[in-house]
């Protein structure tokens, strides 16, 4: 029985590999080229570090044999800091709802903060028996009207603690009531049930229907943005409007109007991304989903993928100003940031303040005189007849009594009353407790700090986004308070960092354990790596690992080394025992013989002013290459931990001059599950034209192709040691 294809470990191995050409061959426009280094030294010595660290299981980012961190995104932040978040995989498949991780490191090469979000012990088959199109079924049919569905994709959710195989899809459309929804939804591998479906549509809370007359961005014919990808502006069947400017005649409920509006106010969101906080644009890509106007309802909402606008409660215009369009392209901030959108309350209620937070900061950067900048939601709404505003950032309990302090919150909240506190913390650190200047007195929870003295709306709206950047699945308010106090140290400096403190003592979320100190960059601190992270030796041997260490702040310092979790008959030392921080040590593992056969996690910790670990994967066993493959025309040999991938022939490819047969063999060590694959270059990248992934540790390959660039690539399913693939070409 055949398994999964190549996992996403195994394919993002495949892009990164090292390409040169090892048997001569005709060049051709399509050869595939070695991938260049990064331009910038600093940002590859920040990714450096960083995938050390998720790679050696840093603190926070351990993981077990058959998992790994793998790279999805990296975004350059202020002072030569990099953002780079990792999503947890199992076996190949990625893991939803716990584990992924994000990890900041500067240009010198050096860890500043880690945020991951904590997962159980993962051990589950990865076979399903459920089909995804039987799964992509049961998903569609929650709705009424299905618009659209994303392919169902085979994954790990960790459900109430406990891992599920399920397939994960994305359904939007309407439900049987004829609300709108997006459903982001998993379905049970094995029974077929739905386990979780959260709704991605969050409902708007906006005001206005246009801006006076304004610039926008438009192709010459179409609404339809030509800087920014995927951002255009239609009616409800989705295709952008046509026509010519000017756009609009200005009416109320024109809906080329609405458009108009829609794409000032999203345009200027993205501008002010960049442009204050050196983020590109909504989606961190340069881009946004696409908007629709004249939905004829008193709504407006973002379904991750797309966001929609109707109309005011009379129907005297449409859901499109400043703040409603900002509020919208909020939520796929909050959806695009690491960690994605989580589905409790205070999760929701963290992504409706994202919203407004968003709505006020490009209410300020526009600083459009028909829409004066405001910490109020809804003002010249009149969205429910009251001519109030729908919340009110400064003091949210002024409208439903809404919880303006943290302790107030419980877990049925309701979404948009849990944007409280958030929100409350936000004018704090912007404008202060007293901010004068015709600004509303803000006031403190009982408890708190006696006053807040405010840094302003566009330091405070970096550090927010800087504790975006570093959002995981597990999002709430005691991890935003860990991570926009490091934002703000990392990216400002000592006043800065405590005054993000303050306000949050002020809204009464506690201080947290390893949260940053406000000395700045200059607190004393440390990090941790292995190099190599892995190792293999024989019962009766040793094998040897460096312990690196560097200082992240402060001044040097005196770092203690330990080991915990060796197997019986296995023992580590390290030479010397405690190192400055900067100062590499030797680390020994010997096992006796007695030592039994395995693969074993082995936790070094390092002990300062902080306490750091890294992993350290160690398998017992042979190490000596079967036999099997060596009538070949080619053999080649190498050594893998599970879950590791390797290019064959030596990291790179060979060229077949004709057409022919492919011949591979692979022999792996006995009781492991090694996996082939033949991957031929398309002119852009290496695509798969045969597998062989059948359960056991040796596999063959026959396969007739075309001319063209040709590899194999040898990956441990599980289990640990030495192969070697004999290969021949045509």
């Amino acid at each position: 029985m055949q398994r999964t294809r190549m996992t996403a470990a195994v394919a993002a191995l495949a892009l990164t590999a090292s390409l040169a050409g090892v048997v001569a061959g005709t060049a051709s426009a399509a050869t595939p080229q070695p991938q260049p280094a990064p331009p910038e030294r600093g940002r590859s010595l920040a990714l450096a570090a960083a995938d050390a660290a998720a790679a050696n299981g840093l603190d926070a980012l351990r993981h077990g044999a058959d998992e790994k961190l793998v790279r999805t995104s990296v975004t350059p932040w202020a002072n030569g800091l990099f953002y780079t978040s990792y999503q947890r995989t199992y076996r190949g498949l990625p893991v939803h709802g716990g584990g992924d991780a994000v990890v900041l490191a500067d240009s010198a090469g050096k860890v500043r903060d880690i945020t991951a979000a904590p997962a159980p012990a993962l051990k589950l088959s990865t076979r399903s028996r459920v089909s995804a199109a039987a799964a992509g079924a049961t998903a569609r049919g929650q709705l009424a009207t299905v618009e659209e569905a994303s392919k169902p994709e085979l994954t790990v959710l960790v459900k109430d603690g406990k891992p599920v195989l399920a397939w994960h899809t994305l359904v939007t459309g309407r439900t049987a009531e004829n609300a709108p929804a997006g459903l982001d939804t998993y379905v049970d591998a094995n029974t077929g049930r739905i386990v979780q479906a959260a709704d991605k549509v969050r409902h708007a809370d906006g005001r206005g229907y246009h801006n006076g007359n304004v610039t926008i961005d438009t192709a010459a014919s179409s609404m339809t943005d030509p800087n920014r990808s995927g951002f255009r502006c239609g009616g409800q069947n989705g295709s952008a409007y046509t026509g010519s400017s000017p756009w609009g005649n200005g009416g109320a409920n024109d809906l080329v109007t609405a458009c108009v509006d829609i794409m000032y106010a999203a345009q200027r969101e993205s501008d002010m991304l960049k442009q204050w906080f050196g983020y590109n644009g909504i989606n961190g890509q340069g881009g946004m989903v696409p908007a629709r106007a004249g939905l004829g309802e008193v709504n407006a909402y973002y379904d991750g993928t797309k966001t929609t606008y109707g109309r005011n409660q009379n129907g005297t215009n449409q859901l499109t100003g400043i703040d409603v369009v900002a509020h919208e392209y909020g939520h796929e901030i909050f959806d695009r940031t690491p960690g994605s959108a989580g589905n409790s309350n205070e999760n929701g209620g963290m992504n409706e303040s994202t919203g407004d937070i968003f709505g006020a900061l490009t209410e300020h950067f526009a600083n459009n005189p028909n829409d004066t900048p405001d910490y109020t939601v809804g003002e010249k709404l009149n969205f429910l007849g009251d001519n109030k505003p729908i919340r009110y950032m400064y003091n949210p309990s002024l409208r439903n009594n809404d919880p303006n302090c943290y302790n107030q919150l419980t877990s049925g909240t309701e979404v948009h009353a849990a944007a409280g506190p958030q929100n409350h913390w936000f004018y704090l650190l912007a404008e202060g407790s007293s901010p004068g200047g015709g600004k509303p007195a803000s006031p403190i929870c009982s408890g708190g700090p006696s006053s807040v003295t405010g840094i302003g709306i566009q330091k405070a709206g970096k550090i927010f986004m800087g504790g975006l950047l570093a959002k995981t699945s597990s999002w709430n308010h005691l991890a935003a308070r860990k991570a926009t106090v490091a934002a703000a140290r990392n990216t400002y400096g000592s006043a800065e960092c405590q005054a993000v403190k303050t306000a949050w003592d002020a809204i009464r979320v506690p201080a947290q354990s390893g949260e940053a100190d406000c000395g700045g960059t200059g607190t004393p601190d440390f990090s941790l790596a292995l190099d190599p992270a892995s190792g293999s030796v024989q019962p009766g041997g040793s094998v040897t690992a460096r312990v690196n260490t560097s200082t992240t702040g402060g001044g040097a310092q005196t770092v203690h080394l330990a080991a915990s979790g060796a197997p019986a008959g296995v023992t580590v030392s390290f030479s010397p025992s405690s190192v400055t921080s900067g100062q590499s040590a030797t680390m020994t593992v010997t096992a006796s013989a007695s030592a039994a056969n395995g693969t074993y996690p082995i936790t070094v910790t390092g002990t300062g002013s902080a306490t750091h670990s890294v992993t350290y994967n160690l398998a017992v066993g042979t190490t000596t290459p079967p036999t099997g493959c060596d009538n070949s025309e080619y053999t080649y040999r190498g050594t893998l931990a599970s879950g590791q991938a390797q290019v064959q022939p030596d990291g790179s490819y060979y060229y077949s001059a004709t057409a022919g047969t492919h011949t591979g063999c692979l022999r792996g060590p006995a009781g492991t599950d090694f996996d082939l694959y033949l991957q031929k270059w398309n002119g852009s990248g290496w695509v798969d034209v045969a597998v062989s992934g059948d359960a056991g540790a040796d596999e063959d390959i026959s396969y007739g192709g075309t001319a063209g660039y040709y590899r194999y690539l040898v990956h441990a399913y599980s289990g640990s040691g030495a192969y070697t693939l004999g290969l021949s070409a045509p």
